[in-house]
């Protein structure tokens, strides 16, 4: 059954999980239930503006991680509490989180956005 045809909270396997991980959102990683992904920041601002990033995301989703929040990096857990695994809820919003906080405006080329410099004053997150 394709991720598509499946039913709002069916949960998926632990081999289906780390399958989709693979394919869709390869920083990430299956430990214990949930997914997790582990963001590096310069500091602590940025840190934040990750917490609140992704603190926006989750409220607009109406599907709320766990945060481990530390001075230079965030950790993501999710999961499906309600439906007690990892469903496509999960999944959508780790790739909306993944697709915003990781978006790097300089390496588009139809962007006027020029990203931030390249320069250690203006560091924010440790890209992959």
């Amino acid at each position: 059954m394709s991720w598509r045809e499946r039913k709002h909270e069916e949960t998926y396997s632990d081999q289906e999980v780390e399958a989709r991980l693979k394919a869709e959102l390869p920083n990430w990683y299956l430990e214990k239930g949930w997914i997790r992904r582990k963001y590096k920041t310069s500091g602590w601002k940025s840190t934040l503006m990750i917490v609140n990033t992704v603190g926006h995301l989750a409220e607009a989703a109406f599907h709320h991680p766990d945060l481990t929040v530390s001075y230079a990096f965030v950790i993501v857990k999710l999961v499906n509490h309600a439906a007690k695994g990892i469903t496509n809820k999960d999944f959508e919003l780790a790739k909306k989180i993944e697709e915003v906080v990781m978006w790097q405006p300089g390496l588009e080329e139809s962007s006027s956005l020029e990203g931030t410099p390249d320069d250690p004053r203006f560091k924010y997150i440790k890209y992959d």
